[in-house]
């Protein structure tokens, strides 16, 4: 266990109310998957990309704030439903083929137990969130508790980067910020949290974590860990 989160979460100022989950990375096992399936797209829309450089590139990012970056880098529109063309080809994939995070199920139920409101807040959209939930069994635990970046959107918001899906989610359950506390492992994920007003753990699975680091998140190495970081953040 992190004895550095395990000391950031006694150190809190304000009680602990509220933990938001991401999901891509934190909960559901998906990113590498993502990356494959985004990465074939963009190399047939005319952008050679493998899935390890679309990981370092857009890791994080919705795919609405994707498009004008990849836009400006082929010169030309991809049209107004080139979002809704990548959600449908990957929402089949994480149909077929996604697997949970290890610890991610145990993470949740630890929290209810502990009597702790939680909800999950994803740039994915919900039919995406749908796909991955019930390939992993989880539809009826995380049932009432999503919350999309495309709501954001939908409202003139913006994903992560932005706070907005963050901040969406404390309002959900009649929460301040300041007693909310983020469980990312992305950069855009964590300048959300950041930006929202909120505590952040980064979990890294692989490096120094330093990257998150910067960005305003306390490291921690493993979804496993966090049962017990909680209950110390509440002693």
């Amino acid at each position: 266990m992190s004895q550095e989160a395990a000391a950031f979460l006694r150190a809190r100022r304000r009680p602990l109310e509220l933990v938001i989950f991401d999901c891509d990375g934190v909960l559901i096992d998906s990113e590498g998957l993502c990356n494959r399936i985004v990465a074939g797209i963009l190399t047939a829309d005319g952008w050679p990309m493998t899935p390890e450089e679309c990981e370092h590139r857009f890791i994080g990012m919705s795919f609405y704030a994707m498009q004008p970056v990849i836009e400006t880098r082929l010169g030309r529109s991809l049209g107004h439903g080139w979002v809704d063309r990548v959600v449908a080809d990957v929402t089949e994939a994480m149909a077929r083929e996604v697997e949970p995070m290890p610890g991610g199920r145990e993470a949740l139920e630890a929290v209810t137990a502990m009597g702790l409101p939680w909800r999950i807040a994803s740039n994915s959209s919900h039919e995406e969130m749908d796909a991955k939930f019930r390939r992993a069994g989880w539809l009826d635990l995380v049932s009432g508790r999503l919350h999309s970046a495309v709501d954001a959107v939908m409202l003139g918001g913006a994903g992560k980067p932005a706070p907005d899906v963050f901040l969406a989610a404390a309002r959900a359950e009649g929460i301040d910020p300041a007693g909310c506390l983020v469980i990312e492992d992305s950069v855009h994920g964590v300048t959300a949290a950041r930006a929202a007003g909120m505590d952040c753990l980064g979990l890294v699975l692989r490096g120094d974590g330093a990257a998150l680091r910067a960005a305003g998140a306390i490291p921690f190495r493993s979804m496993h860990d966090l049962p017990a970081l909680l209950k110390g953040a509440l002693a």
